[in-house]
């Protein structure tokens, strides 16, 4: 007898994207289609959009009283199961939304933070996601329950989830401590790791850049590293390191990092702290930018903003103009910020070695040549070159030891 095949994939769920457009915000559109993306990404479709123009959000309700009789009708003629607003609501704003609306209301702090509860597979990953769900609800926890029956499951609700959100501030803030302390083993393991590196003076490029920009398909094109690569926002979350050796015999350490976006939930940003922080460390930016996508510019500056936020901002950058396979025409690209700029397609391989060419030549910026004989019984000084550089030739002569190499500048002196 042929047996039963049960289903289990859940229902898609279906959301209404609500957003407030204010004189002083002029990319409202483009962001209530990012948030329609990151929607698809949390594994949901989004039957509505709405924008508001208004002189400033409503205090009480993010929208007024009109588009909210809008919302309304929409969610019946649609059957919509969520709204989802483009800002993060305060929980007065999230309370009487939800009162007033009568279904499940969630900002895209909430929606991003559900993304990254799928998309955390570390131990390290987790921990972080978790903390930072844990320090928003903290921050909203207001006393209200009347809210919790409506939240049932889907988007909002992973990670910690509903049975966290009902634990009280004291036992939210006692996890959040435990927590922290974990994350600071981790961290004190990847600064020794870290210090291992400075130690062998291996030069270390941080590819950063806006969500779904290339990151992980250039990594993995540069060093077969296998990281996942989608096209999907955050399609991954945890940073990978591997190694690259040049032609001549150099290495360069390679660290992919989360993808940034706009309106990066600042909960999100302090607890992946950490993990960011390994562009903070790096001694190039790599930063990758969409070249085919027409809001990169935007992209770019929230890039920027969160580097600055994370206080890298003296650091040597290289933009990589990605995706130049799927732009239109003979556009010119620039990067005011960065160093030096290349295009490249991390998907077809152009451009590649051009860019490793830039990166190689930066690293070596850092470093002096050193060009010249050492009597033998310098013999410690061609040991200690051999620790701290990178030799090019050497060659055991009759009057002494010949050496040609690169060192870090700070060493220069040991071998004068």
């Amino acid at each position: 007898m042929e047996a039963k095949v049960s289903s289990t994939m859940e229902e898609e769920e279906k959301i209404i994207l609500v957003a407030v457009a204010t004189p002083d915000c002029d990319d409202t559109l483009q962001s209530l289609d990012e948030l329609e993306d990151l929607g698809q990404t949390a594994g949901a479709k989004t039957v509505a959009k709405v924008i508001q123009n208004r002189e400033k959000v409503h205090p009480g309700t993010y929208i007024g009283k009109g588009k909210i009789a809008e919302v309304r009708a929409l969610i019946q003629s649609t059957g919509a199961d969520a709204v989802v607003c483009d800002d993060e609501l305060s929980p007065a704003q999230n309370h009487n939304l939800e009162e007033a609306l009568d279904i499940k209301v969630i900002d895209r702090t909430v929606l991003i933070l559900d993304i990254f509860a799928q998309r955390a597979s570390t131990s390290e990953g987790k921990l972080q996601v978790e903390l930072a769900q844990l320090r928003y609800r903290l921050s909203h926890l207001t006393g209200e329950r009347s809210g919790l029956s409506r939240l049932g499951g889907g988007i909002g609700t992973r990670g910690p989830g509903e049975q966290k959100l009902e634990m009280d501030r004291r036992i939210i803030r006692q996890r959040i401590t435990q927590l922290r302390k974990e994350l600071a083993n981790v961290k004190h393991t990847r600064e020794l790791t870290r210090r291992k590196r400075q130690e062998n003076h291996i030069p270390v490029t941080a590819i950063t850049g806006y969500t779904n920009a290339g990151k992980s398909t250039l990594l993995n094109k540069i060093t077969d590293a296998g990281v996942l690569s989608e096209d999907k926002l955050f399609a991954t979350l945890d940073p990978v390191t591997r190694k690259y050796e040049f032609e001549n015999g150099g290495i360069m350490l390679f660290t992919d990092t989360v993808g940034f976006i706009r309106k990066l939930p600042h909960h999100l940003i302090q607890a992946f702290r950490g993990t960011l922080e390994e562009a903070k460390y790096a001694d190039i930016i790599l930063h990758v930018a969409d070249c085919s996508n027409p809001d990169m510019d935007a992209q770019m500056q929230a890039v920027y903003e969160t580097l600055d936020k994370l206080g890298i901002d003296d650091k040597k950058i290289v933009t990589a103009f990605n995706k130049t396979d799927l732009k239109d025409g003979d556009m010119v690209f620039k990067d005011l910020r960065a160093d030096r700029t290349v295009m490249v397609s991390a998907k077809k391989g152009t451009g590649i070695k051009e860019l490793l060419d830039v990166l190689e030549e930066m690293a070596k910026e850092e470093k002096h040549l050193i060009d010249k004989v050492f009597p033998y019984s310098e013999a410690a000084k061609i040991n200690e070159i051999h620790r701290t550089g990178q030799i090019i030739e050497e060659d055991y002569r009759n009057e002494g030891i010949y050496i040609k190499a690169h060192v870090p500048k700070e060493y220069v002196y040991m071998f004068e």
